[in-house]
């Protein structure tokens, strides 16, 4: 990608987290993840990117460790697993306080392409088709991590980290790029504790992190959580047939990997306790900001979203 880094750099400056459509240089929102934003800079340029914003870091080398993780990941997603990836790259800015903001910039795919809103305008077998899809896609990292023990990737498989393409869906959700070399943790999660409130760090390392990085390791776990996911998108009638179709694929398909079934129950269960933890995350988040910008007078570097439909 040939970018204009200085008017991203210009952009950062004066960006407004609470307002991104206000800002010197306007933002659309493109999304919002449980952590970071993704949204389009109204520019020549870049108003064809999605851009996720990543203010997590105090220092350059901290990018520059992100840096080698996240590109590391991206290879081994496509050019060693063989998944579809959009076209993208990074970049690191400076706010206005001097501090390193890491920008994943990738090409914007149309928004009817991607899986969550692909949930409310297909009918309902080209859904089913497309977690098939999807799981196909998923089974390629496993076997990846059977075939050896040196290197263990994970991946987030929820139905919105997709976009429908022909004839392999692409995958989008790369910020995060948990792998093992070693047994060794590639990423420093510590950093994705940044953005939590302060007096919420030490609860969510204690209690949630090892246990959130585990989840995306375990083939099993990932398909609960992306069938839980529909619950999510308001598709909770379709998860008996998606149930179906996800232990069809484990029994036939993914035979070899021997991944145990998955329940109703099961994903009942997950979602009902994972939206529990991520609603007050958000809260806490939301109350941290106005403690920050009102009480404090300091600045709140996230943007976040007014409400979140759960």
């Amino acid at each position: 990608m040939n970018l204009n880094l200085a008017l991203l750099q210009k952009f950062e400056r004066g960006l407004d987290p609470q307002h991104p459509e206000r800002s010197a240089i306007p933002a659309t929102i493109l999304g919002y993840g449980e952590i970071s934003t993704v949204f389009a800079i109204q520019a020549d340029g870049w108003r064809d990117l999605a851009c996720k914003r990543l203010p997590l870091f105090d220092r350059q080398a901290e990018v520059e460790k992100y840096r080698a993780a996240y590109d590391a990941y991206n290879r081994l997603l496509e050019e060693q697993i063989g998944l579809r990836l959009p076209p993208h790259t990074g970049a690191c800015v400076e706010n206005r306080l001097g501090r390193p903001v890491f920008y994943i910039i990738q090409k914007q795919l149309p928004a009817a392409s991607i899986g969550h809103h692909a949930l409310h305008t297909l009918p309902t077998p080209d859904i089913l088709a497309l977690v098939e899809r999807v799981l196909q896609e998923l089974r390629k990292v496993w076997k990846f991590n059977r075939a050896q023990d040196r290197v263990q990737v994970a991946i987030d498989g929820q139905i919105s980290n997709w976009a429908l393409d022909d004839p392999r869906p692409v995958y989008l959700d790369t910020s995060t790029p948990l792998f093992r070399v070693e047994g060794v943790e590639q990423l420093d999660t510590e950093l994705f504790l940044r953005s939590a409130p302060s007096f919420l760090v030490w609860i969510l390392r204690l209690l949630f992190l090892k246990d959130v990085v585990a989840r995306y390791y375990d083939f099993h776990r990932v398909a609960v959580d992306l069938v839980a996911n529909f619950y999510k998108e308001q598709r909770a009638d379709l998860i008996p047939e998606v149930v179906q179709i996800v232990n069809r694929f484990f029994q036939d398909q993914a035979a070899a990997l021997g991944i145990q079934p998955i329940t109703e129950k099961e994903v009942r269960d997950y979602y009902r306790d994972d939206a529990l933890v991520w609603s007050l995350y958000f809260s806490m988040r939301k109350a941290d900001r106005f403690l920050r910008l009102r009480l404090l007078r300091q600045t709140y570097p996230y943007i976040l979203p007014d409400k979140i439909t759960r």
